[in-house]
């Protein structure tokens, strides 16, 4: 009898931590304090699965790299709370892209938590071993990206992997979301098509050290066409996306 209540009151503790662990996601896509739009985005993006599955979790330092308007920063700065911190990375052709969002986002007093890093492409310059974790966020493609005229000279991609493996602390974990290109296409496609292989990304994050610890299927679609842009009308939010967890060994 005594074991049988004992086993009882583990099973509900362990339910109930599973759902307090659950709830900080789902919290944090409730917030009210959401930009306008943000909602919309969801459904397509899964970003209280995507941050689940990475382990984003209270209390954690983390950098969330091209960060652009800042969707993904602000979701993780609710999760990691009060007593975390965010770093929202960014750059002047980012800055660009996404308008008025970034503003908007980062207005005074909105996130206390969150820290905006502007750094331009091979300035990053991260002190070592400060992050338990690292979020890039359909962004990876773009270390492949050329256009000294836009504004995005070329970037040191071997150096860029080296220098986020040291930011993060032994154990760390390093996220990657982007669009799948054709299996054996060129680095090339991360600017003409703004998609990447999956394989180049592994080969070049295992380079820097970095272990493929697993891998989610949530952003999948099969019906997507590698041969088109992301950007193209109808694909544009529904492309097929791998989702990718690295993590920094301890020793």
């Amino acid at each position: 009898m005594i074991k049988s209540i004992f086993a009882s009151v583990l099973v509900t503790l362990a339910l109930g931590a599973n759902v307090a662990t659950a709830d900080i996601y789902a919290d944090a896509l409730a917030s009210p304090s959401r930009l306008e739009g943000d909602a919309a985005r969801d459904a397509g993006r899964k970003p209280a699965e995507i941050l689940e599955f990475l382990g984003i979790a209270p209390d954690m330092v983390v950098l969330d790299m091209f960060s652009g308007g800042g969707y993904y920063a602000e979701l993780i700065s609710s999760i990691v709370g009060n007593h975390g911190r965010v770093v929202a990375h960014s750059n002047s052709a980012y800055l660009k892209f996404v308008g008025e969002e970034f503003a908007a986002r980062h207005a005074e007093g909105r996130m206390p938590n969150v820290e905006v890093l502007m750094a331009e492409n091979n300035e990053l310059q991260l002190e070592a071993s400060q992050f338990d974790a690292i979020t890039m966020v359909l962004a990876f493609h773009d270390t492949y990206w050329v256009n000294p005229e836009g504004g995005w000279p070329e970037i040191d991609r071997p150096a860029l992997n080296a220098e986020l493996f040291a930011a993060l602390k032994p154990g760390g974990v390093l996220g990657i979301v982007d669009h799948y290109a054709a299996a054996g296409s060129s680095g090339e496609s991360g600017g003409t098509l703004h998609r990447i292989d999956r394989a180049i990304v592994v080969a070049d994050l295992e380079a820097a050290g970095f272990v493929l610890e697993s891998e989610s299927d949530i952003l999948r679609n099969p019906e997507d066409d590698y041969s088109k842009g992301v950007f193209t009308p109808g694909i544009r939010g529904n492309t097929d996306r791998f989702v990718l967890k690295f993590r920094k060994p301890e020793q």
